[in-house]
């Protein structure tokens, strides 16, 4: 995982995106090509934050598409269940981590969530996903999203800042924060990474708007 604010803001230009699915909606369901805004950073990170400002100030309306707005889809018995999400908490270097096991509701969920982004992007909607990537998943975006205007944006914190938000967060299993550090970022690549640590949230959406364009005149 990138450890510098340099590292963290630099502009990538991506991984070449791959499949034709998207496309073809883009084509059926508006002469206008979507701009997507994809989010993905740690729970606490503060992608939610970013996404409400950024919708602010950009020339075209952005909706905005959260993670959490899904996995409230989930009936409550099955938010902590080897069915839907089971969470455990380990104790690494003396404090918790929570492991996540996804389980095949909660990942029809998931994957449910990013083809509903690609068909809200293929009817015109300019959309500002905010999304935790543990896995394979950006691959999967990439591929359902090659028709759109999509920009990949990595949202850091160091690992104690994103501990003590997570404390302060009556919403959040302390120990969260700790198990998906290492493995949110694992091998992607990323349009521009944004440290919230040193530069404020309130200024990150600025930051996203002038480096995408999508600012107003």
């Amino acid at each position: 995982m990138p450890e510098t604010a340099k590292r963290r803001r630099r502009l990538y230009r991506g991984a070449e995106p791959i499949g034709r699915g998207a496309q073809i909606l883009a084509r059926k369901g508006s002469d206008l090509t979507a701009k997507i805004v994809l989010l993905n950073g740690v729970g606490s990170a503060g992608k939610s934050s970013i996404a409400r400002a950024l919708q602010t100030i950009t020339a075209e309306p952005f909706l905005h598409v959260q993670m959490d707005a899904f996995l409230e889809m989930l009936p409550e018995a099955l938010q902590d269940h080897t069915q839907g999400f089971a969470f455990e908490t380990v104790w690494q270097d003396g404090k918790p981590s929570v492991v996540i096991k996804a389980g095949p509701v909660g990942r029809r969920a998931m994957q449910g969530m990013r083809h509903a982004v690609a068909a809200m992007a293929g009817q015109g909607n300019n959309l500002i996903v905010d999304d935790v990537l543990c896995d394979d998943e950006m691959s999967e975006y990439q591929a359902l999203l090659s028709g759109f205007d999509l920009h990949v944006v990595g949202v850091f914190a160091p690992l104690a800042v994103l501990e003590a938000r997570e404390a302060r967060r009556a919403d959040r299993l302390p120990g969260l924060a700790r198990w998906q550090y290492d493995r949110v970022h694992k091998g992607n690549r990323y349009d521009l990474e944004i440290d919230t640590s040193l530069l404020r949230r309130s200024n990150a959406p600025v930051a996203s708007n002038r480096n995408f364009g999508y600012r107003r005149s």
